[in-house]
Formats: structure tokens, C-alpha cells, sequence
């Protein structure tokens, strides 16, 4: 009866331990699981974030190249094969530096074609029959002079753009003017994104961004494939059945991960099988709050994470995808094993321990104990005491090894965790960091602290193709070289090629450089294929031993080998013993490395994309210098003058400039675009209106016709005198009337010549007598319509011809002097809330009209268009897609004529509404031009009269008494004079006559240095 009882409660303890064994089993499992789930939510975070930046940064330049294309002035039409199209080189050069464009395009309203197409594969070598080596196709469609028919034009080169084939085809279909893209751009005022949609000469996806020219002329457009994109995310490792899929608002692919399988282009997710496509098609219907979530397809478990893209009027999704079995299939293996070992102990133990229930009972409470801490995941305690009975003890022994590798697989898996979990942190920090220096050093620490490594070395790859040493770190010899805080490296390159040319492999980083792959050494003392002798030398020299080793390539995604990561002597967890690199180990640190390659890559290309512009928006305002000795080098000394201003106000602590600074490097790159670009609308200023030295003055200097009209007139009266000799007239008078007719005619052309040069004030009886010329007439025996262009001949509509010989005024203002102005400039600056008045024409070419012009040369329909530059400043910039930490420069450029006292223009904006960089602009701009010594029309000023007129600025309420009390106190007049003044010009200035008491002052350093 005792032996029964003591069997029941045996058996009841054995279910007890059993369940708490299972309770265990499915707490490892869920805790597991929801880690791995965690894991896959970070990893999609990343992955989905790369993806949409490299979309970003690809749909980014090409609606920047959009609209620099679009800006184009020099072109209103083709002409011939387009070799001679001034922005041919221009095309070239982007296409060149861009291996995702396809080709750039100018349609015009005309039907003329313009085409450049990067011809670097076969397959489109193929599509446009171009010869095998020919790297560029430009293509053109033209009108032909002789009978307007429309002819098209192949001509191909090669990459040093010389001619190698030509093909000409009469009477195309192509029409530009009815392709979507034309039509798109001209209904919008920005650059617009097409739909994917299937390129026919390539049978490849791809997009089209497009905008309308100036004026609307025509249409520039650029075609980008998608054919790299999904090379691109195919390379996004999410794990081995998961990947990226990018789609539009129709649910057609734009691009995915090439695992998923072969598809038609563009196809809808619902017509590709692959499951992971079919999840994000399945998530995509359904309303989701962001975030990872779980969807199933056909019985399998997927995770499924959705970001959306917009840009240029486009919508686009990035989705990543991936079966949760990825994740946790090594959950499940664990699982089952435990689960499978936990059966067969219960199932040898239970027959055993009925018999010899009494001894074993107390083992078995001893083991529920112990398997209670591990269901809280309680490894501690002592091993269970060893049991006489042979089955019992084996299932002790094997709850030990359960314990212990439940205790070293949760362990592996935290430090996995921890070390994947900063690994992710550190991939988003090196996406957001901006400063070269602190990227690196990231790097190398990341990598040093991921590995437990005692020192590192990065190497980054120069343009020499020479390994430069960028940071150096040993924790245990305490050397910290490069960095934020510490000196570079001074240490000899390593090469990558011998004296012979010939690739160094002796070096173990030359040779991971030139394999692109990972070298892992266990120990650089043992026989090796590299040469360790300078590392033997160190070691000697500081008393060291450097024994394990690992070097990885840095290379981005799909791009070449940029430098090279080294880690020397990994450490034991908690202590200094080195041991070798293990395979989990390199997999973290491949893993960093790719990361930061990325990181380095886009910020390289960051900073090429930023220092294209620069230099495209420097190249732009050279031209304006360039279109007129007038304005010389106005574009390029203005933002020198206004940033060293800008640098002294930003230095100002107290007073009325107190709190104004520039606190970050693009808060300056901002400033400095918009003080280069504050003349761009300059681009359609026509030099003879900045040029105009005369009233009469034109193309050519119209005082010329008028002096034919009087030598006409003298040779009239010439004809006069012979007639009266010859009928018998008394010659003394006619003499005498000849002398008076030609003193009159001289006086009366001196004084229309006198009027013509212009001055100051012209006074009301000048214009008077003027009047009084005018009414002389004259004879014209010729037809004045013949030789004139179309355009001429427009502007003699509605006026019949006169009789001939025709009478006419010796100065008259006729209906064809006038330009009318296009109804579109009215547009062009609606809602741009310009304050000055548009004059009714464009240009009033009549004679009286110009010479009594009462000051200057120009008339009020020129003296507009001068003003307009600033008006189309404004409306260029502020038209263009700027981002937002360039939201600014359409204001630093388009405020530099506005006075504090609301007089200026075109906005007529106070004092309030004008920033401190938008009144440094107004006189950096006064002071260039009172300086400039390259201006023909007038003699440089010296330095201490320029002062003084920008004091009469000062005075007048026109710009900032504050700036420019600090501009002579800094001395910012004196260092602009030094490098850009003649040395006649500069002389002393006592600048205490001019500055107001109490002024701003810079600080003490600034003085030091002024």
C-alpha cells in the first residue's frame, strides 16, 4: 500500500517536472522568436531606409539635371547633326558621370529634336544600329531648308567623341511635341516625373523627368533606367529567401530583388508568383499602420515592412519582405531537439522511477527545482547529485548538458544580439553623418569594439591608386592617430603596384584590395603568403606581439574597392588573451565594413553632387561676367565680399547683430549659392541694353542713319546751288544760300549728336528743338521694307507703303519702332508679389522717343529690362526644387536691390522683412560696383570714395547702419581692397568720420586680426 502511494506522488511530481520542463521549452522559444522578430524589424529598417536613399539620391540628380538642362538660353532649335549644339559637351558630361541615365533630350516647340544617348552596352548599341565601338548616339530631327520636310540624323562617337558613323532617315514619325513627357512638362512650372513605364529601343523600365524651357521653347527631358536600381536592392541582404520590392501606385514592379525570378517589366505583383511578392502585394491592399507586421501566403508565415517615396508629382513604394522561418528556423531546430531529448529521458525514466520511486523522488524534486531557474532563465545551481539507478542518472547527465547549452545559447545569442543591435546602430549613424573625420572614426572603433579587437588601422584608396593611412588606434600601446580630435597618420602609403607596374600581393592589404575579399590570419608569426617583416619590426621596437589579424575591403554596393579595414589581436571577452578571428566574428565586421563603404560612398557622392553644383552655378554666373565687360567679374567678387562679411557679423556677441550667426557648414553653403547666384537673371538681359552708351544705340550706334539723312540733305542743297548756276542764277547768292543751308545742317546735327551721348538732365528747351529738327524732311526713293526678316516685317503690319519717292521726317517715331511685349511675362511673375510697374512694350525704338530720353541713355522700356534681371533671378530660383537646407537662396539672391526704407526693388521690403544676409547682399553688391575698376563706362573710384558714397546709402535709409559700421570696423573694407583693388584705388579712409558712436564692434580677436 506504501509503494503504491509513493508512486502516485512520483508520478504526480514527474507531470509537474514535465509541464515546468515544456513551460521552459516554450519560454526559450518565445522569447527567442520574439527576438529574432524584433531583429528582422531593425534589419528592415535599414534595408528599406538604403533602398529609399538611393532612390532618393538617383530621382534627386535627375530632376536637378532636369531643370540645369531646362535652364538652357543659348538654344532655340537644332541645327544640322547637333555637334555644334552649344550644350552637346554639357550632355555628354552628365551622361558620362552618371551610368543610370540613359539619354538627355531638348523637343522644341518647332518639332526640332535634339538627343544624346549613352550608348555603354551592347544592347543598346544593338537597338540603334550604331557601330560596335561607338559610345555616344546623337540624334537629331530638323525641318529642311529647302522644302520643310523633316529629316533625322544618327552620328555616332566614340568615347573620345570622334565621328564613327552617321545614318540619315527621311520623313521620322517621331514627333516630341505629342510625346507625354512634352506634354506633361509644358502643363507644370517645376520638373516633372513620368510613370515607369517600358523603354521601346531598350525593352528596359525606366522613368523620365522632364521640364519646359524658358519661354516655353520647347522641353528638356532625361530618360533613367531602372535596370541598376534592382541591381542595387538585389544586393540588400536580408537573409536568404527575403529581398526588396519597389512599386507604383498601379501595383506594377518597378524593381525587386532578382531572386524573386524572371518577369515581364513592370508586371503587377499579382502576375509574379514568388511569395515574398505576393506578401507585400497582399500587405499593400490592406489598411496597415506602418511598422513590421506578419502576413500569411498559402500557409507560410511572411514579415512584410512598407515605406512609400515621393517626388516630381511620383509615388513610389519600397517594401521589404522575408519568411518568418529566416529568422527563427534555428529556434525551431533547438526546439525540436530539446523537445525530442525531452521525450525520450521521460519516456526511459517514467517505468524506472515507478519501481524505484522513493529514491529517486528526491532527485526528481531537485531536478523540477532546476528546471524552474531555467524556465526563468536561471542557469545557476548544482548539478544533480548522481543516481544508482542507470536510466535516472543518464537523464540527470543530460539535464546538466540541456543546462549548459541552453546557458551557452542564450548567451551567444545576447552577445549576437548585442553585437548585431550596435551594429545596426552604427549603420544608421554613419548614413547620417556628414563630417569625413567622424564617419571614419566610427569605422574603425565600431569595428575594434564589434570585435574586441586591440587595435585597427583604415586605409583609404587615394586617386594616386596608393593605400593612405586615415586612422590608426592600439588600445593596449595607447596610439590614437587621425580622427576627430587627433593628428593624421604621417606615415608612407602603401602601394598597390611595384616598380614594375605589376599588382603587390606580398602586402596583406594591397593583396585584400586587389582580390576585393576578406584575409583572416590566426597568427602573422606562423608560415604565411604576406610579408610580415615591417609588422615583426614594430612588435620589436614597442615590445608588442601582433598575432591574429583580419583585413576587409571596403566596397559600397555594386561599386569598386575604396579602402580597406584591418583589426590586429582579438581579445577574449572579459580579459587580454588574443585569440583568432572567429567566422562570426568576420561576418560582423564584412557587415560593418559593407555599411561604412556605403556611407563613405554616398558622402564621396554627396560631395561630388554638391561640388557640380558649385561649380555649375559658378560656371553660370562667369557667363553673366562674361557677357559684358560692363559687368566684368561682379558674379564672382560680390560673394567673397558678402561671406567675409557674413564671417564678422556671425562673430558679433551683443547688439542689434547679436543673434544673428551662421551656426552650420550649409547654413553657409546656402548663403554662399545665393550670393553667386543673386545676378542669374541677368542670363536674359541683352548686352546692347547693358551696353547702351548712347540714346540712339541699339545693335549698332543709330546715329549713323541719321547723318546719312543729313548728308542727303547737304547734298540736296549741293544740287540746289549747281541747278541755279546752270539755269543762270546769280552764283554770289546762291553761294551765300548754300553756306547758310550748311551751317544749319552742321549746327542741327551737332546738336541731335550733343543729345545722343546723353547726361545728367537734358533741359526742356533741348527737347523742344529737338521737335523743331524733326519736322525737316527729307526724300526717300527706296522701298524700306526690302531685306528685312520676318520679325521685322510683323511689326509692318497694318501700315501700308508709302508712295515713292516717299517724304519723311528727318527724325520721326514710327508704328515699327515698336516691340510689343509678350502677354507671358504677366504670368511668369504671378504671384511673386513684384511691386514695380510692367511697361506696355518691350522696346520703343523711336528716334525722338530715345533722344529725349531727359536723363542718362536708356528709356523706360530699357531701364525695365535692366531692373527685370532680379525679377527673373527670383522667378528662376524660386521655381527650382530646392531642398529644404537650401530653402534660402532664392532670398539671399533676390534681395540685394531692396533698401531698408522700402524704396527699393522689386518687392519694395522694409526693414522688417529683410534678413541680416539678405542687407550684407545690398552692400556687398553697392560697395563691388562703386570699386570695379573693370567697367569701361566710368573710372574706378578710390577706396576712400567708395566709402564715402556707401555712407550716403547709410544715410539715405537704404542699407543697415549696423553692418556697415562693422564693415569699417573690421576691416572687411580694407582686406577686399587689398585683393581685389587696384593699387591707385586704395587709399587712406578715416573710417571714424563715418561711424556712428556706440557702434557695433568685433571682438578683440577680430581686431587683432583686421
Amino acid at each position: 500500500m506504501r509503494i503504491r502511494f509513493n508512486i502516485s506522488i512520483v508520478t504526480a511530481i514527474l507531470l509537474i517536472t514535465t509541464a515546468m520542463t515544456l513551460a521552459t521549452i516554450g519560454s526559450v522559444w518565445w522569447v527567442s522568436a520574439r527576438t529574432a522578430e524584433q531583429t528582422a524589424g531593425k534589419m528592415f529598417d535599414n534595408i528599406t531606409g538604403i533602398a529609399r536613399e538611393r532612390l532618393d539620391r538617383l530621382m534627386g540628380e535627375v530632376l536637378v539635371l532636369a531643370s540645369l538642362g531646362a535652364a538652357q538660353t543659348d538654344m532655340d532649335g537644332v541645327t544640322g547633326n547637333g555637334l555644334a549644339a552649344p550644350s552637346l559637351p554639357l550632355l555628354l558630361t552628365a551622361l558620362g558621370e552618371n551610368s543610370s541615365l540613359y539619354s538627355l533630350y531638348y523637343g522644341f516647340e518647332n518639332g526640332d529634336f535634339l538627343q544624346v544617348i549613352s550608348a555603354r552596352e551592347d544592347g543598346i548599341r544593338k537597338a540603334h544600329q550604331s557601330p560596335a565601338h561607338a559610345r555616344w548616339i546623337v540624334r537629331t530631327i530638323t525641318a529642311r531648308e529647302s522644302d520643310g520636310a523633316r529629316r533625322q540624323s544618327w552620328t555616332f562617337l566614340d568615347e573620345n567623341r570622334n565621328l564613327v558613323g552617321q545614318r540619315m532617315e527621311d520623313d521620322p514619325i517621331y514627333d516630341p511635341r505629342k510625346r507625354g513627357w512634352y506634354k506633361s512638362a509644358m502643363d507644370s512650372a517645376r520638373a516633372e516625373l513620368s510613370s515607369p513605364y517600358l523603354f521601346n529601343s531598350l525593352s528596359q523600365p525606366g522613368i523620365t523627368a522632364s521640364r519646359t524651357m524658358p519661354g516655353a521653347r520647347g522641353v528638356f527631358g532625361v530618360d533613367v533606367t531602372l535596370t541598376e536600381l534592382s541591381r542595387f536592392i538585389s544586393n540588400l541582404d536580408i537573409s536568404k529567401n527575403g529581398g526588396v520590392v519597389l512599386f507604383d501606385e498601379s501595383s506594377r514592379v518597378v524593381a525587386m530583388t532578382l531572386r524573386f525570378g524572371d518577369h515581364p517589366a513592370l508586371a503587377k505583383m499579382g502576375d509574379i508568383p514568388a511569395r515574398p511578392v505576393q506578401a507585400v502585394e497582399q500587405y499593400s491592399q490592406t489598411d496597415h499602420a506602418g511598422g513590421t507586421q506578419m502576413v500569411e501566403v498559402e500557409g507560410d508565415k511572411l514579415l512584410v515592412q512598407e515605406m512609400a517615396w515621393e517626388k516630381g508629382g511620383r509615388r513610389i513604394s519600397i517594401a521589404a519582405a522575408a519568411p518568418v522561418s529566416d529568422f527563427v528556423e534555428h529556434i525551431y531546430e533547438m526546439q525540436n531537439k530539446i523537445l525530442g531529448l525531452a521525450f525520450v529521458v521521460l519516456c526511459l525514466f517514467i517505468p524506472v522511477s515507478l519501481i524505484f520511486s522513493n529514491r529517486m523522488s528526491h532527485s526528481v524534486v531537485r531536478l523540477a527545482e532546476d528546471a524552474d531557474r531555467v524556465r526563468h532563465l536561471d542557469f545557476t545551481g548544482a548539478p544533480p547529485r548522481p543516481s544508482r539507478i542507470l536510466e535516472f542518472h543518464a537523464l540527470s547527465k543530460a539535464f546538466t548538458y540541456m543546462k549548459a547549452d541552453l546557458s551557452l545559447r542564450t548567451h551567444a545569442l545576447e552577445v549576437a544580439e548585442s553585437k548585431l543591435s550596435r551594429l545596426v546602430t552604427l549603420g544608421i549613424a554613419m548614413s547620417a553623418e556628414h563630417h569625413t573625420d567622424k564617419l571614419m572614426e566610427m569605422v574603425l572603433l565600431g569595428a575594434k569594439e564589434i570585435a574586441n579587437a586591440d587595435g585597427g588601422t583604415l586605409y583609404i584608396l587615394d586617386e594616386k591608386n596608393q593605400l593612405q593611412f586615415q586612422m590608426i588606434h592600439n588600445t593596449s600601446l595607447g596610439i590614437a592617430m587621425g580622427g576627430t580630435e587627433n593628428d593624421p597618420p604621417n606615415l608612407p602609403p602603401v602601394q598597390l603596384y611595384n616598380d614594375q607596374g605589376e599588382p603587390n600581393f606580398a602586402n596583406v592589404v594591397s593583396y585584400c584590395v586587389h582580390k576585393a575579399e576578406t584575409v583572416n590570419i590566426r597568427d602573422a608569426y606562423d608560415p604565411v603568403d604576406f610579408d610580415f617583416s615591417g609588422t615583426r619590426m614594430f612588435d620589436e621596437k614597442n615590445n608588442y606581439r601582433s598575432k591574429s589579424f583580419i583585413t576587409v575591403p571596403l566596397r559600397p554596393r555594386g561599386g569598386d574597392v575604396i579602402g580597406a579595414l584591418q583589426l590586429i589581436n582579438a581579445q577574449e571577452e572579459g580579459s587580454d588573451h588574443v585569440v583568432p578571428f572567429t567566422e562570426d566574428i568576420q561576418g560582423f565586421v564584412e557587415a560593418l565594413a559593407s555599411q561604412a563603404a556605403t556611407a563613405m560612398d554616398n558622402r564621396n557622392l554627396v560631395e561630388a553632387q554638391q561640388k557640380l553644383m558649385d561649380s555649375m552655378i559658378q560656371l553660370i554666373a562667369g557667363a553673366i561676367d562674361a557677357k559684358s565687360p560692363y559687368t566684368g567679374g561682379h558674379c564672382a567678387r560680390v560673394p567673397e565680399l558678402a561671406i567675409m562679411l557674413a564671417e564678422h557679423a556671425s562673430k558679433v556677441e551683443d547688439g542689434p547683430l547679436g543673434d544673428f550667426a551662421f551656426k552650420t557648414d550649409e547654413q553657409w553653403r546656402e548663403f554662399r549659392i545665393g550670393a553667386w547666384l543673386h545676378d542669374s537673371g541677368k542670363v536674359i538681359t541683352p548686352e546692347y541694353v547693358v551696353d547702351k552708351a548712347t540714346k540712339l544705340e541699339s545693335i549698332f550706334n543709330r546715329i549713323h542713319e541719321i547723318r546719312t539723312r543729313f548728308e542727303v540733305l547737304l547734298r540736296d542743297a549741293q544740287i540746289t546751288r549747281l541747278e541755279t548756276l546752270v539755269a543762270g542764277g546769280d552764283a554770289t547768292e546762291a553761294e551765300a544760300a548754300f553756306e547758310r543751308t550748311k551751317a544749319e545742317l552742321l549746327s542741327d546735327f551737332a546738336f541731335i549728336a550733343e543729345c545722343n551721348v546723353g547726361s545728367e538732365f537734358m533741359a526742356p528747351e533741348a527737347v523742344e528743338r529737338l521737335g523743331e529738327i524733326a519736322k525737316k524732311t527729307w526724300q526717300r526713293h527706296f522701298d524700306d521694307r526690302l531685306g528685312l526678316s520676318h520679325g521685322e516685317m510683323k511689326r509692318y503690319n497694318g501700315t501700308p507703303p508709302d508712295a515713292l519717292p516717299a517724304t519723311e521726317r528727318l527724325l520721326d517715331d514710327k508704328p515699327h519702332h515698336i516691340i510689343p511685349r509678350d502677354t507671358g511675362v504677366h504670368d511668369m511673375y504671378d504671384g511673386l508679389d513684384f511691386k514695380l510697374e510692367i511697361p506696355e512694350h518691350l522696346y520703343n525704338y523711336g528716334e525722338m522717343y530715345n533722344l529725349s530720353v531727359t536723363r542718362g541713355t536708356l528709356t523706360r522700356e530699357e531701364h525695365f529690362k535692366i531692373v527685370e534681371h532680379i525679377m527673373q533671378t527670383i522667378a528662376m530660383l524660386e521655381r527650382m526644387p530646392f531642398p529644404k537646407h537650401l530653402a534660402r537662396v532664392p532670398e539671399y539672391a533676390g534681395t540685394h536691390h531692396e533698401a531698408l526704407d522700402g524704396s527699393g526693388y522689386p518687392r519694395k521690403l522694409t526693414k522688417d522683412e529683410l534678413s541680416v544676409p539678405s542687407r550684407i547682399m545690398a552692400i556687398a553688391d553697392i560697395f563691388e560696383a562703386l570699386t570695379a575698376s573693370d567697367r569701361p563706362y566710368k573710372t574706378p573710384k578710390t577706396l576712400s570714395e567708395s566709402v564715402k558714397i556707401l555712407s550716403f546709402f547709410r544715410d539715405d535709409g537704404h542699407i543697415d547702419p549696423d553692418l556697415f559700421d562693422l564693415f569699417l570696423t573690421s576691416g572687411a573694407y580694407k582686406t577686399y581692397a587689398d585683393r581685389f583693388l587696384t593699387p591707385e584705388q586704395i587709399d587712406e579712409v578715416d573710417i571714424a568720420a563715418y561711424v556712428r558712436m556706440g557702434a557695433t564692434q568685433p571682438s578683440t580677436t577680430e581686431l587683432a586680426d583686421a
